[in-house]
């Protein structure tokens, strides 16, 4: 029920992107993390300090400049051979 309602409350705000909504809903009950990436004026900065209201959770923003990427934020994962030949993600 509490979903519904915070899903409600931003579909005021925010028109027209339910999926993208329901994928940050999901991310933040689940205890992970999402990065939204998109053209400017697509209302991704709208969208997160509206879900930290309606939450009453702590808004905070990373503005990427053309010599910052996202993995430069959030790592990368590196194929390194193993102790005994097998391959691992590092």
């Amino acid at each position: 029920e509490q979903l519904k309602r915070v899903k409600q409350e931003l579909m005021n705000f925010i028109v027209g992107q339910e999926e993208v909504i329901d994928q940050v809903l999901w991310s933040i009950f689940s205890g992970g993390h999402a990065l939204l990436e998109g053209l400017p004026g697509l209302g991704k900065t709208m969208l997160v300090r509206s879900v930290s209201e309606c939450l009453d959770l702590a808004f905070s923003r990373i503005q990427f400049t053309p010599d910052l990427m996202p993995s430069d934020i959030t790592g990368t994962m590196i194929l390194q051979p193993g102790d005994e030949g097998r391959q691992e993600f590092v």
